[in-house]
C-alpha cells in the first residue's frame, strides 16, 4: 500500500511538473506571435532553403535544420564539407529484428550522428505500408502489418527523441508506390485507411509524439495529401491532439489558398514558391483566416523551443563521428534483422574450422549493397563486403583454409554506377571525386557560382547547391579516371535534363535525340551506353556536362563497367566445382530499388538466375545469400539451393553480420515482416498496381499482405512471420486469465517457450486473434502482440501479453468509429503466421 501510495503520488507530482512546464512554454509561444507581424508569421511557413527553417531575428527566432535520415544522417547542408555518415540497417532489416529495444537503440545512435551534425529534426521512420513487392522504397518501409509497423516505429521515434532530436514520421499518408508519386490518387475505402494505413502514425502520435508529421505526394481520394483538410484537420490534429508540426514532402505544395487553409503547416522546400506574398494577400482578402497562420506558426515555434535552439543552437561538426559503438549495434541488427529462409541438411551454420575451400561467387560478394537509392541514401564511413567479411573471419579462425572468389556475371544489364575509387579532382590533389563547377545559367560559361569536389556519381536534387536555380543551372565535372583494367569499358549516362561525357577525346552523348525511361514518370532519360578502350594504370581527362530542363528536378547517373576477363560464368562454375561450401552473394541495388520509380517486375537480373543454377548443377552445398528490399521469384532455383539467408540491406557492417551468421557466432533470429509470395500475380495489390488514368484503386481493401493469403487460401512462399533458427523453440502451457471479460477489462495472456536444440537463440512469439463471428467481414487472424526472447538450451521462459478491447475493435465506416463486437475470440499463439503452436479463445461479454 505505501508503496502504491508514492508511486502514485510521484506521478502525481511529475505530471503537475510537466503541465507547468508546457503552460509556461504555451505563455512564451503567445508573446512572440503577438509581437509578430503579418509577414514576418508568413514567412516562417517555407523554408529558409532546402534544409533549414525560417529565423526571424528581430526576435530572437532561430531557425531549426532537417535532413533525411532514416538509415542514418544523410548530409546535404553546404557548410558540412565532410558528407560521411554511419550506415545502418535499412528500414525493413530493422524491422526484420522483431526487436523493439534493439530499433530503440539504432534511434538513439542516428540521433547521436544528428546531434554531432547540428541537426535537429531528421526525416523518418517511413511507416507506410507495404502493398506491393514493386514499390521502389519498400526497403525504407517496416511491414505490410499496422500492428508490427507501429512497434517499430514507435520505438525507433523515441530512440532519436531520446536525444533531443526530432523525427518526421512520414508520408502521411497511402504513400505505397512510386508510379505517378507526385500526382496519383490513392482510392481508398474509410475502412482500410483507419485499419491498415493509419494506425502506425496514430499509435506514434500518441505514444512518442514526433515532433513533425510529413504530408505525402499523393492525393488521397482525389485531394492532395498537403490539402486534406479531413486528414490533417479532423484526424492528425483534433481526433488524435497532434501538437507538432506538418511538413510537406520536398515540392509536394501545390497551391496557396486551398493549402493556407488546412493544417499543413510549413512549406519545403525555401526558397517559398506559395507560402508567400501570395499567402500574406490571401490573408488580408479574408481567403485564409489569421488564425490559420498563427496555429501554424505556434506549431512552428513549439518544436523550435523543444529542440533547445533558443538557448543553444547546434553546431554542425565538419568531422565524421566514428562511434565504435554504433558500428558494435549496426552490426548486430544487421545480423539480428537477417532472415534464415530455408536450411535443408543444416548446411548452416558453417564450422569455419573444418573449412578447406570456400568459393565466395556472385556480383554482389566483391561490393557492398549496403542501402536502397534516393533520399534515404547516405554517404557511409566505410563498406564491408561479403566478400571482405568471410575473409576476415576465415583469417582469424582458420588461417589454411582456401578462399576462392569469382564475378560470376555482371549485376544486371544496367550499368553500375561509376565508382569514385578511380578519380581525381581536377586539381589532382583530391582522390576519390571529381570537381564540379555549377553555373548560374544553361549554358556552362563565366565564372561559376559554386565550385566544390563531389565523390557520388549518381545524384539528384540534394546534391544541387542551394543557391543555384535549378530553372536555370549547369554544371562541368572534371578530374582524371584511372582504369584499373586494359579493355573496352562500357560508360553509360542517365539524366533528368541533358547530359555528355567525354574521356580524352570520346564521348558519350545523351544532349541529342534522348529517349525517355520509366523513371519519374519517364522525364529520366533511358541510358545512353557507349565503349571506350583504356589502358590499365593510365590516367585519362573526363568531363561530364549537365544542363537542367525542368524547374524542380533534376538527376544525373554516371555508368560505368570494368571489362571481365575470359568467361566469368565458367570461372564461377570452376571455383565451384572443388568447394567444400559456396556462397552465392545475389540480389539488387540502390540503382534498381529506390525512390523515384517502382521495380518493373519481381525477378533478379536474369544473368544472375542463370549463375546461380550453373553453380549448383556442380555443387550441391551452395548458399544463396539475397541482398535485396523486397521479395523476389525464387521458383526456378529454389529446389536445389539448400540454403537461403535474406540480407536485406544491412549497412556499412554489412560483410562482418553475414560472417557472424553463416558461421554461427549469431543464430539466426529475424522474421519476414512481410508475405513473400510464390509469383508476383499472387499479391493481394497486382490487379489494381501501380494505377492507371491517375488513380490507384486500393482494391484489396482492409485485406493487405498475411490476411489476403489467409482469406484467399493461397500457399505463399515463405509467410509472414517466418524465419529459422539454429535452434529449435517448443510452446507449451498457454494460459488465459479469464474465459470472459467485458471492453472495460484487459485479459493477461502467457505461453513458456522453451529452447530445446544444442545453441542459444532469440524466438519471437507471434499473437494472432480472430473474431470468429462478426456483423463485417474480418481477417481470418490479425497480429496484435509479439515478443523476442533469448533463451539457452533447455532454458524456458514465460511470455506475457495483454489484451483489451482496442486489440479486438474493427472500424465501421457507416457508424464512422471502432466497434468491439460481444462474442468469442480465438487468440492463436505462433512462430509465424502459418505456424499456430496454441490455440485458445475467450468470450467478449457486455458489461
Amino acid at each position: 500500500m505505501c508503496k502504491h501510495y508514492l508511486s502514485s503520488d510521484i506521478k502525481k507530482y511529475q505530471n503537475q511538473i510537466q503541465n507547468f512546464i508546457v503552460s509556461k512554454l504555451e505563455d512564451k509561444i503567445e508573446i512572440l506571435l503577438k509581437q509578430m507581424t503579418l509577414e514576418e508569421k508568413v514567412s516562417m511557413l517555407a523554408g529558409a532553403d532546402a534544409w533549414k527553417t525560417v529565423g526571424i531575428d528581430r526576435l530572437g527566432i532561430p531557425s531549426i535544420t532537417m535532413q533525411d535520415g532514416p538509415n542514418g544522417v544523410r548530409i546535404a547542408i553546404q557548410e558540412i564539407k565532410d558528407k560521411t555518415s554511419f550506415c545502418f540497417p535499412v528500414g525493413i532489416c530493422l524491422s526484420s529484428t522483431w526487436n523493439v529495444d534493439l530499433v530503440f537503440k539504432i534511434g538513439e545512435s542516428i540521433a547521436e550522428e544528428a546531434l554531432h551534425r547540428g541537426m535537429d529534426i531528421i526525416l523518418g521512420p517511413n511507416v507506410n505500408i507495404i502493398r506491393s513487392p514493386l514499390n521502389g522504397r519498400n526497403f525504407e518501409t517496416y511491414s505490410e502489418d499496422p500492428y508490427h509497423t507501429s512497434r517499430i516505429g514507435v520505438a525507433f521515434i523515441k530512440g532519436v527523441q531520446s536525444r533531443n532530436i526530432g523525427t518526421s514520421i512520414k508520408h502521411f499518408v497511402c504513400n505505397n508506390s512510386e508510379f505517378q508519386r507526385m500526382s496519383i490518387s490513392s482510392e481508398v475505402r474509410e475502412r482500410a485507411l483507419r485499419e491498415i494505413y493509419l494506425p502506425a502514425f496514430k499509435a506514434a502520435v500518441e505514444e512518442a509524439d514526433p515532433w513533425t508529421v510529413m504530408a505525402s505526394y499523393n492525393k488521397i481520394n482525389g485531394i492532395f495529401a498537403t490539402e486534406n483538410y479531413y486528414l490533417l484537420n479532423e484526424i492528425l490534429k483534433e481526433e488524435w491532439g497532434y501538437k507538432g508540426f506538418v511538413v510537406s514532402d520536398w515540392t509536394a505544395v501545390h497551391s496557396t489558398i486551398p493549402v493556407g487553409k488546412v493544417g499543413m503547416d510549413l512549406e519545403m522546400p525555401g526558397p517559398a514558391k506559395f507560402f508567400d506574398d501570395k499567402l500574406v494577400k490571401a490573408v488580408n482578402k479574408g481567403e485564409v483566416s489569421q488564425e490559420a497562420i498563427d496555429d501554424k506558426v505556434r506549431r512552428i515555434l513549439r518544436i523550435i523551443y523543444k529542440s533547445g535552439s533558443f538557448h543553444n543552437k547546434k553546431i554542425p561538426s565538419n568531422k565524421p563521428l566514428n562511434n565504435p559503438e554504433h558500428a558494435k549495434i549496426a552490426r548486430e541488427a544487421a545480423s539480428e534483422g537477417m532472415v534464415l529462409l530455408k536450411n535443408q541438411d543444416k548446411i548452416l551454420p558453417i564450422d569455419p574450422k573444418r573449412v578447406k575451400k570456400i568459393a565466395i561467387i556472385g556480383p554482389n560478394a566483391l561490393k557492398a549493397r549496403i542501402q536502397g537509392g534516393g533520399s534515404a541514401n547516405v554517404i557511409p564511413y566505410y563498406k564491408i563486403s561479403p566478400l571482405e567479411g568471410i575473409k576476415n573471419k576465415l583469417k582469424i579462425i582458420n588461417p589454411t583454409s582456401e578462399i576462392v572468389y569469382e564475378q560470376g556475371c555482371k549485376f544486371s544489364e544496367a550499368l553500375e554506377v561509376l565508382d569514385s575509387q578511380y578519380l581525381l579532382s581536377s586539381d589532382g590533389k583530391t582522390k576519390g571525386g571529381l570537381t564540379v563547377e555549377f553555373f548560374s545559367n544553361p549554358d556552362l560559361h563565366g565564372v561559376p557560382a559554386v565550385k566544390k569536389i563531389i565523390n557520388k556519381m549518381v545524384f539528384g536534387n540534394n546534391e544541387f547547391p542551394s543557391e543555384i536555380d535549378l530553372s536555370n543551372m549547369s554544371f562541368r565535372m572534371s578530374g582524371k579516371l584511372i582504369a584499373p583494367e586494359t579493355g573496352n569499358y562500357k560508360f553509360g549516362l542517365t539524366s533528368l535534363g541533358l547530359s555528355r561525357l567525354f574521356i580524352n577525346e570520346k564521348s558519350v552523348d545523351n544532349w541529342e535525340n534522348q529517349i525517355p525511361g520509366k523513371r519519374f514518370g519517364g522525364l529520366v532519360s533511358q541510358e545512353k551506353i557507349e565503349e571506350i578502350h583504356l589502358e590499365s594504370g593510365k590516367e585519362y581527362d573526363i568531363t561530364v556536362e549537365f544542363q537542367s530542363r525542368h524547374p524542380e528536378y533534376g538527376v544525373l547517373k554516371i555508368g560505368f563497367e570494368i571489362p571481365i576477363k575470359d568467361d566469368p560464368l565458367e570461372r564461377a562454375v570452376q571455383a565451384a566445382t572443388n568447394a567444400d561450401h559456396v556462397v552465392v552473394c545475389l540480389g539488387l541495388s540502390s540503382n534498381l530499388e529506390s525512390e523515384g520509380f517502382d521495380r518493373p517486375h519481381m525477378n533478379l537480373p536474369e544473368l544472375q538466375t542463370e549463375l546461380i543454377k550453373k553453380v549448383v548443377s556442380v555443387n550441391e552445398n551452395t548458399i544463396v545469400l539475397l541482398n535485396t528490399g523486397s521479395p523476389i521469384d525464387m521458383r526456378d532455383w529454389i529446389d536445389s539451393v539448400k540454403g537461403i539467408v535474406q540480407i536485406w540491406y544491412p549497412g556499412q557492417e554489412c560483410g562482418n553480420a553475414i560472417a557472424d551468421i553463416i558461421f554461427g557466432d549469431v543464430n539466426p533470429s529475424g522474421k519476414l515482416p512481410e508475405t513473400f509470395p510464390m509469383k508476383l500475380e499472387d499479391n493481394p495489390a497486382y490487379i489494381n498496381y501501380p494505377g492507371e488514368n491517375g488513380k490507384v484503386y486500393y482494391g484489396e481493401d482492409i485485406f493487405v499482405g498475411y490476411r489476403y493469403y489467409d482469406k484467399k487460401m493461397i500457399d505463399p512462399l515463405f509467410p509472414f512471420g517466418f524465419g529459422l533458427s539454429y535452434t529449435e523453440f517448443e510452446y507449451s502451457a498457454l494460459k488465459i486469465s479469464s474465459p470472459e471479460i467485458n471492453e472495460d477489462d484487459e485479459l493477461n495472456i502467457s505461453v513458456d517457450v522453451k529452447n530445446i536444440g544444442m545453441m542459444q537463440g532469440k524466438e519471437v512469439v507471434q499473437l494472432y486473434i480472430q473474431d470468429e463471428i462478426s456483423s463485417l467481414v474480418r481477417p481470418i487472424k490479425e497480429l496484435k502482440g509479439f515478443k523476442k526472447v533469448n533463451l539457452i538450451p533447455g532454458e524456458n521462459k514465460t511470455v506475457d501479453f495483454k489484451i483489451n478491447k482496442n486489440h479486438l475493435s474493427f472500424y465501421d465506416p457507416v457508424k464512422k468509429k471502432w466497434i468491439a463486437e460481444m462474442g468469442v475470440f480465438k487468440i492463436m499463439i505462433g512462430s509465424s503466421s502459418r505456424d499456430i503452436r496454441l490455440k485458445g479463445s475467450f468470450t467478449l461479454v457486455a458489461k
